[in-house]
């Protein structure tokens, strides 16, 4: 196996995740919300609870900028802060029930998005498409 080629090919892939995600997601946002807090509330969407700095290294910011971003969704009522029962140090988010609603909302749409790019697929496509992202899940983008 030429591991260059392969890594080429990842990098292409990358490139064609990002397009994608791009196509499915442009104009879900409110206008009331920034690109980057629609990011931060897309991630804890998938993956609450989570932590300041979880979010901090998905999102690749200062965690100064990650601080203020979470102030600014909390004044909106789109998340809510909460301390663990161990620590109480130790800071975890959700998202609140108007984040939830509006989270809901992107989603319905980019699930539509989602649902028009592969209606011409046959069950097998949808089949081979499944397993080859429970293997890109399992093998490359485990945590």
């Amino acid at each position: 196996m030429d591991k260059d080629m392969l890594f080429n090919k990842l990098v292409s892939f990358s490139a064609s995740v990002h397009r994608v995600t791009y196509e499915l997601t442009k104009d879900v946002k409110p206008e009331s919300i920034t690109q980057v807090q629609y990011k931060i509330l897309e991630n804890i969407a998938v993956s609450q609870p989570v932590t300041p700095s979880e979010i901090n290294d998905c999102m690749q910011m200062s965690m100064p900028n990650t601080s203020r971003e979470l102030s600014k969704l909390s004044e909106k009522n789109l998340i809510e802060k909460f301390s663990d029962s161990k620590d109480k140090r130790k800071q975890s988010i959700r998202l609140s029930s108007e984040g939830e609603v509006l989270m809901d909302k992107a989603f319905k749409s980019i699930n539509s998005r989602f649902l028009e790019r592969i209606q011409n697929m046959t069950n097998e496509d949808l089949e081979e498409l499944e397993r080859a992202m429970d293997i890109l899940q399992n093998k490359l983008f485990y945590s």
